[in-house]
């Protein structure tokens, strides 16, 4: 089906948002009426351009109260929609939308209001233009797709019909099966918006709160699906009212309009993609850093040796367990670092998570490689994150490991640590949701319910995803601030089988980060403990957590270097958390540590 971006939904001028929805493959755009009065293009020059970018202008919206109004009234109306279909011939679009009234005037009346569609409809007709008629949620008497469709087959005109907005639907729980009662030739337009469950006003949740498909929790793919068997041909089009988006940069948020929309019609089997191809495991993260000292002192610290030597590149590769970190010391990479610039993913086919990334909109990264390098499918996530598709001890593909030599420093740390737990990823403001909708689309991982995190300076909104066993789990939060950096908190998380014995490591090497003895005052009072636990994990620096089943979470956490740090933890296989009972406690330690 044709794609269409309503826009309002992306931030900056008409031409920039233009330029924006046409190179993220957008087929069209809804235009909003407030973009076309602050353009100094005339409208013949708007149509101009959209169409010189390859774009359709499927819809002008929106035409406020035009039915269940006193004569007066409605002969003011029809005066302003005239002029309305004037500018969208000129414009080029043959589709208004007429929003149900809102004024506290409007009549309880649905022979009143289908006769004066019906007289709006006459009148568009006769310019080539179609009205569709949409309840709004909040509208005055007519606020459900039902009723607005009792009225449009009532007026009985061909010019008149529905348009179907996801938000207004799915807000007042109306169920969209009943679309089967609306040829689908009646339905004029449809839109989609996505929104987290929030009691709230309603008029307030939708201008400020929506979001695109795959982001919040309404069951769009049922929606669409209901649409679909109506017989409904036309554009699917996003209309997202969002503070957030309105603000960030419009080509980012056009391209993930874009992925969530083709993510949407393939939920909804309108849309054949390449099959998500979910990762096995984690098969290293990679630190960037202009100094290696730092990250040398604290690997080693951890149990880390350095096994590897990349054959070609400034990389070292450290080791422990299945846990594997990649130094990189490439000028090319910027920065002074340490910070976490790049994750390589265990897949059971590299080439075909490639590709379900590339239907997605996320491109393969060039990268510089020499002629006998391990060919590994690199994609960026929304906050600059490169995501390798591995191949870890396979005998069917190359493997990574295969482009490192063995390094002749390699000396056996004796360490604790057996793998890679999780790895925390902090967001830019804007890329919170964007982030989610890639990873569960791009790669294929399921998302956790979210959390908020108390912060000294805010709350922190967090969100785990994970894939089918948790071998790959990946924690994504947000930063209060959107002036504080966004990596301040990225982290690798180590998982041990003895919490106890790397605390001790850790903490004799003075890498540990220190937790206020009031922590344990209330760990005391929270839980009943083993003789002389809470004494050690009072000295370790230890926190702790347990689940409603009894399962048990215990973990520490190193000072930050540059950009980065460590969690060491150990978990009980049935705790699915991340200790989010105590992340306020390193939240405030680590802004303690950075002031010092």
């Amino acid at each position: 089906m044709r794609t269409s971006i309503a826009t309002v939904s992306v931030s900056g001028t008409l031409t920039e948002k233009l330029n924006a929805v046409a190179r993220a493959g957008f087929d069209g755009v809804e235009i909003f009426e407030n973009d076309l009065l602050g353009s100094s293009l005339a409208p013949e020059q708007i149509r101009e351009r959209a169409s010189d970018l390859g774009l359709e202008l499927f819809l002008y919206q929106p035409m406020r109260d035009v039915e269940g109004l006193s004569a007066d009234a409605f002969a003011r109306s029809m005066r302003r929609a005239e002029h309305k279909f004037r500018v969208m011939r000129r414009l080029g679009v043959d589709t208004v939308l007429a929003c149900s009234n809102v004024s506290a005037h409007a009549r309880d009346d649905d022979a009143l209001a289908a006769a004066q569609l019906r007289e709006l409809a006459v009148l568009a007709d006769e310019y080539g233009i179609r009205v569709a008629y949409e309840a709004l949620a909040w509208g005055r008497h007519v606020n459900t797709y039902d009723r607005a469709w009792r009225i449009v087959e009532a007026a009985d005109h061909p010019a008149l019909g529905v348009c179907l907005d996801s938000f207004h639907v799915l807000a007042r729980g109306s169920d969209p099966e009943g679309f089967a009662a609306i040829p689908g030739e009646k339905i004029f337009f449809v839109q989609l918006a996505d929104a987290p469950l929030m009691g709230m006003d309603v008029l307030q949740w939708s201008r400020h709160h929506r979001l695109f498909p795959g982001q919040g929790d309404f069951d769009l793919t049922e929606f669409v699906r209901s649409v679909v068997r109506s017989g409904y041909d036309g554009p699917l089009s996003l209309e997202v009212f969002n503070d957030v988006f309105r603000q960030a940069e419009s080509g980012s948020t056009a391209v993930d309009a874009r992925r969530s929309l083709t993510a949407l019609q393939e939920a909804a089997g309108v849309l054949e993609l390449p099959a998500a191809v979910a990762p096995t495991g984690i098969a290293f993260a990679e630190l960037v850093t202009m100094d290696t000292e730092p990250v040398t002192v604290l690997l080693q610290a951890l149990g880390f040796s350095r096994t590897g030597k990349h054959r070609f590149k400034p990389v070292d590769l450290w080791e422990q367990g299945t846990a594997r970190v990649l130094v990189n010391t490439e000028p090319a990479t910027g920065g002074s670092g340490p910070r976490l610039a790049a994750l390589g993913l265990d897949s059971p086919d590299p080439g075909a998570a490639a590709k379900r990334a590339e239907s997605l909109g996320a491109p393969v990264l060039p990268r510089r490689r020499a002629r006998t390098d391990v060919l590994l499918e690199t994609v960026a996530a929304p906050d600059g994150t490169e995501l390798f598709f591995c191949a870890s001890g396979r005998q069917d593909l190359p493997d990574w490991l295969d482009d490192f030599a063995a390094a002749g420093d390699a000396v056996s740390q004796a360490g604790s640590i057996t793998g890679i737990d999780h790895v925390a990823l902090t967001q830019p403001w804007h890329q919170y949701d964007e982030a989610l909708l890639f990873y569960r689309s791009v790669i294929g991982l399921r998302p956790h319910g979210g959390v908020d995190v108390s912060d000294p300076y805010g709350l922190r909104r967090s969100r785990a995803v994970s894939n089918q066993d948790d071998s790959v789990r990946i924690a994504l939060s947000i930063d209060p601030a959107p002036g504080a950096s966004h990596r301040a908190s990225q982290h690798i998380a180590l998982a041990t089988d003895d919490i106890v014995a790397a605390a001790r490591r850790i903490g004799a090497a003075g890498h540990l980060l220190p937790v206020p003895d009031n922590y344990y005052d209330d760990l005391g009072a929270r839980y009943v403990l083993g003789p002389g636990e809470l004494q050690t994990y009072r000295a370790l620096g230890i926190l702790y957590d347990r689940d409603g089943r009894g399962s048990q979470f215990r973990h520490f956490y190193t000072r930050t270097i540059g950009d980065v740090f460590f969690e060491v933890v150990q978990r009980d296989s049935g705790y699915a958390g991340f200790g989010e009972q105590s992340a306020h406690v390193r939240l405030t330690a680590q802004h303690a540590q950075r002031q010092a």
